[in-house]
């Protein structure tokens, strides 16, 4: 009757997986959130940090709200934006995502 029906037998327990290499595992995952979230993250921090305390009178500027603008004044805490002939905006530094290159806003208008 063997030759119909196959035998059913217990299967194995699971091999038990090493502490070394739970370790390993955890330890593996703090090196990719590191490199795939930290490191960018505290390099584009610095980045926008060296951009601000660079702004000097004159710059050509575009803020994280859409705003082109020439820098007219430069305090601690805040700049001030000419964005149009006689329009001029007060903003804290931290708005400012980027410097443009000098006649950007000459040759879009």
């Amino acid at each position: 009757m063997d030759f119909f029906i196959s035998a059913a037998y217990a299967q194995d327990a699971a091999p038990q997986q090493s502490v070394t290499f739970n370790i390993l595992f955890i330890g593996g995952m703090f090196v990719l959130f590191y490199l795939i979230l930290w490191r960018p993250q505290s390099k584009r921090a610095k980045e926008h940090k060296e951009l601000v305390s660079a702004l000097a009178k004159g710059d050509e500027v575009l803020t994280s709200g859409g705003l082109l603008g020439k820098v007219t004044k430069v305090t601690d805490d805040y700049v001030t934006l000419q964005v149009a002939e006689g329009v001029e905006l007060s903003m804290q530094k931290a708005s400012v995502a980027a410097a443009l290159p000098k006649g950007t806003i000459k040759s879009i208008q």
